[in-house]
Formats: structure tokens, C-alpha cells, sequence
């Protein structure tokens, strides 16, 4: 490690992005060469005699421009210039740096085997490419269906084929659902803390969206039984399993309540079972508890990777899903031919089953890093959840929290984004997963740890 310390006073900018000018300007000059240690981000704030967190900013600010390197253990480095060039490029020199850390991402694989393993489907898939630039009849063909059968097995689903529907993601098979359900001013329920893509769907379509009071199993049975009385919903939509983002897994015996309510009022069920396939072990879907009830939706892209736009669905039965099928054809024509084969490819042959082994172990071992890092009773969470939701201590605001940490790596969502019913808590959904590393996530964390420590004037006095 070397004994490096930047003159700050050179800067008038604020300090955080005038330690990762200096870094650079060190770099360029050699004071700084490839493989220098640099010094912890404590002793380097007790040596300035500024605040932890600024330094930590600064060290966060380099590494997004490629200049250093954080190694589990070990360290802060410098960066060979070959490595640093690559993560200075523009976003649109390469899709692969196109990273919206806001968005709750699966980890992604990083084992070579399992890339190579991956890589061997896009290719098989491919031989058969020029079929696959064909327009596709629409839910996809009997063998994608048994594909999906297989994949929804797992969930202890066994639907006839005719009830499933390969859809190109979640987000058109929600849009299809709610718009087969219910029309423009008519209302639809959901969880008062809710997915925002369900909230944007329910406004584009003017839809009501109501959310219901929650306590720590989901919504209240009496509140669901109180509002189909007075408001005569039209549907109810609910992200039962790791939900996004109170990472709130419904329990059974609450499942089996809000099923009997739905069914005391034939109430349909919109189950965005994004996260479902997670779990090893998870509570049984409400599509196994109350069939002709509820219009499941087992979308691939948090479970496999988010570029996978494909769902599966199973309505409650055939006839109502030809309404539904005809609303998703209209916007959307059909699912990618590709994606699904590669989808049908990777059930088939068990890369699916391995990377969702791989999305699980490294998901553990990240919220083992934020348990060990973050201060105790700090947020809610699940040991296979992709987010952690951090309520803030006094002094905070949601807003003055996320611009505090926009600089870190990890995305962090203020609480208006998900709340549909009164006023939004103060409170973030903190993501952890997407192509981050561990070291990078833990410095994250180290910094987001000191921030909820501290006042917000403490934390910003020495930007």
C-alpha cells in the first residue's frame, strides 16, 4: 500500500469528486501506477480530516469511471489502463455497460461453465434461425406449451395446455389481464405498498387503483372483504411471493383466507408470480389454492435474467383466456420466436434449473453481506430476496436519502414509487442484484451503513 493522500485544496469542487479527479490526474502523471494499494477509506479520512462517507463517495465515483478496483479482502487498487479504458466508454459503446441499477435485477451468472453452457443453447437454438425470423402463431407452439407445463410443474401447477399462454413478458400479460377484467374507471385492488409497473399499467388503462392496508402476512382479509363491498372491484392484483418490494412472501394460511374472500365475491386474481420460482420451497401459488379464480403469471426474467421477455400464463380456464389472448395479440403480436425457443431449450435441457440454483446462492450470499453490514432492525428482507426495503431513521427523507446514495452502484427507489394507497412511508427499496460484484456491493453498503448512522448533516457536510 502506498502512502498516497490528494491535496484537496487544489479543487474547488466537492471534495468526493475531487478525490477521483486525483486519482485520475495521479494515475496520468504516475504517482499512481497499475496495482497500488490504495488506502482505506477510514484511515484516508482520518489522514484528511474529513468524513468517512465523502471518501467513500470518492472511491465509489472512480471506480464508475474505471480508474480503480475493489477486491474482497484485500482492498482498494489501481486499474491497468486496458481495464480502465473499457468502463470509461460511453454507455453506447457497448450494450453489455446499459445498466439500470434501479431496476430489481437477478445477480447474473458468472461461472464460465455455466456461460458456456448457456451459450451452447443460443447456439443449437440458432440452427434453426431462419424459421425463427417467421412470424408465430400466437401463445406459443405445443412444445414451448410443454415446455411451460414442465417449468410450471415446479410450482406445483398442472394446467391443460389450452389454459397456458406464452406471453412476451409480464408486463404485456398484466396489460392483457387487466384489460380483459376491467374497463377504463372501473376499480382493481392491490397491496397498499404495490410493483409500479402493475401502477403504471392500471393508470395507462384508467383503471382505479386501490391499494389495501397490509400488516406482516399482506393484505387484511377484513379490509379486502370491506372493500368488494363498498367498491365492487373488477380484480385483484397481488405479488404474493418475495414481493416487490417489501420482499413480503404471503403465508399459506393468509393465502387460503384472501382466496375464500375472492371467492365469497367472485373477485378475480391477478398473481404476478414473478419471483415464485425462487424459493425452493415457496407457499403454493394462488392459481393451485383457487384455479378458477386467478390468471397466474410466471414471467422468466427474475428468474432466469431480465432480457428473457417471456411469461408464461394460465387462465382459469380456456374460454376466458381467448379474450385475454386477443388483447395481448393486439398490442404486442406475439413473443419473441427466439426468446421462447431458448426459453423452451434451457427448460428442456436444465440450464434453466442451473441458473436459477446460481440466482439463488448468490442472492443468499448478498443479503448476507447486507445483514453483516447494514445496522440491525434497519430493513425488512428475505434470504432470497433481490432487494432489501430500508425504512429511515429521523432526519431522513426518502428523497434526500436516494440522492445521497445515487453515486454508490446500487439503485436505490424512494417509496413513491410503490405506494397505492395513503401516504408514501419513508422508506427505499435498495437493489442488490444485477452485474454488480461483492466487493462493489459491500463498499455500497459500507457507505450506505454510515449514512443511516448518521444525520444528514453529518453525511453531507463534506461533499
Amino acid at each position: 500500500m502506498i502512502d498516497w493522500t490528494p491535496d484537496l485544496a487544489s479543487s474547488n469542487k466537492p471534495r468526493y469528486l475531487a478525490i477521483a479527479d486525483l486519482i485520475a490526474a495521479d494515475i496520468k502523471t504516475g504517482r499512481l501506477a497499475t496495482g497500488d494499494r490504495l488506502p482505506p477509506q477510514r484511515k484516508l479520512a482520518s489522514r484528511l480530516e474529513i468524513d468517512f462517507t465523502t471518501v467513500a463517495r470518492g472511491y465509489a465515483e472512480a471506480r464508475k469511471r474505471g480508474l480503480i478496483e475493489s477486491r474482497v479482502g484485500q482492498g482498494t487498487y489501481v486499474r491497468s489502463p486496458a481495464n480502465g479504458a473499457r468502463a470509461q466508454a460511453p454507455p453506447a459503446a457497448s450494450r453489455g455497460d446499459i445498466v439500470d441499477f434501479s431496476m430489481n435485477l437477478p445477480p447474473e451468472p458468472n461461472d464460465p461453465a455455466l456461460i458456456e453452457r448457456m451459450q451452447a443453447g443460443v447456439q443449437e437454438v440458432s440452427r434453426d434461425i431462419v424459421a425463427l425470423l417467421r412470424y408465430q402463431g400466437f401463445g406459443g407452439s405445443p412444445a414451448d406449451k410443454d415446455a411451460a407445463s414442465s417449468w410450471l410443474g415446479r410450482r406445483s401447477l398442472v394446467p391443460a395446455q389450452e389454459r397456458i399462454f406464452v406471453t412476451p413478458g409480464a408486463h404485456p400479460a398484466i396489460l392483457g389481464a387487466f384489460s380483459t377484467l376491467a374497463a377504463k374507471g372501473e376499480t382493481v385492488l392491490c397491496e397498499a405498498i404495490t410493483y409500479p409497473g402493475a401502477r403504471s399499467i392500471a393508470a395507462q388503462l384508467g383503471l382505479n387503483l386501490v391499494g389495501l392496508p397490509m400488516d406482516r402476512d399482506g393484505i387484511e382479509p377484513d379490509a379486502l372483504a370491506d372493500a368488494c363491498a363498498r367498491l365492487s372491484p373488477k380484480a385483484l392484483y397481488l405479488n404474493p411471493t418475495l414481493q416487490n418490494p417489501t420482499t413480503l412472501t404471503v403465508p399459506a394460511t393468509r393465502r387460503g383466507e384472501i382466496a375464500a374472500t375472492a371467492r365469497r365475491y367472485g373477485l378475480p386474481i391477478v398473481e404476478d408470480d414473478a419471483y415464485g420460482f425462487i424459493p425452493p420451497h415457496g407457499p403454493a401459488p394462488f392459481a393451485a389454492i383457487a384455479p378458477d379464480l386467478t390468471w397466474h403469471i410466471a414471467g422468466l426474467a427474475k428468474c432466469i435474467g431480465a432480457g428473457v421477455r417471456a411469461a408464461y400464463v394460465v387462465a382459469p380456464d380456456a374460454r376466458r383466456g381467448w379474450p385475454f389472448a386477443a388483447a395481448v395479440r393486439a398490442a404486442n403480436v406475439m413473443a419473441s420466436p427466439f426468446m421462447v425457443a431458448l426459453a423452451t431449450r434451457w427448460i428442456e435441457d436444465g440450464t434453466a434449473d442451473q441458473i436459477l440454483r446460481f440466482i439463488r446462492a448468490e442472492t443468499a450470499a448478498r443479503q448476507a453481506l447486507a445483514s453483516e453490514i447494514l445496522p440491525p432492525g434497519s430493513f425488512k428482507a428475505d434470504p432470497l430476496s433481490f432487494n432489501i426495503w430500508a425504512g429511515l431513521p429521523a432526519g431522513w427523507t426518502r428523497s434526500a436519502f436516494s440522492g445521497h446514495m445515487r453515486s454508490t452502484g446500487i439503485g436505490v427507489v424512494a417509496s413513491d414509487a410503490f405506494t397505492a394507497g395513503g401516504e408514501p412511508p419513508e422508506a427505499v427499496r435498495v437493489c442488490l442484484g444485477g452485474p454488480t460484484t461483492r466487493a462493489a456491493l459491500r463498499h455500497a453498503l459500507e457507505y450506505m451503513a454510515h449514512a443511516l448512522t448518521e444525520s444528514p448533516a453529518a453525511a453531507f457536510a463534506f461533499l
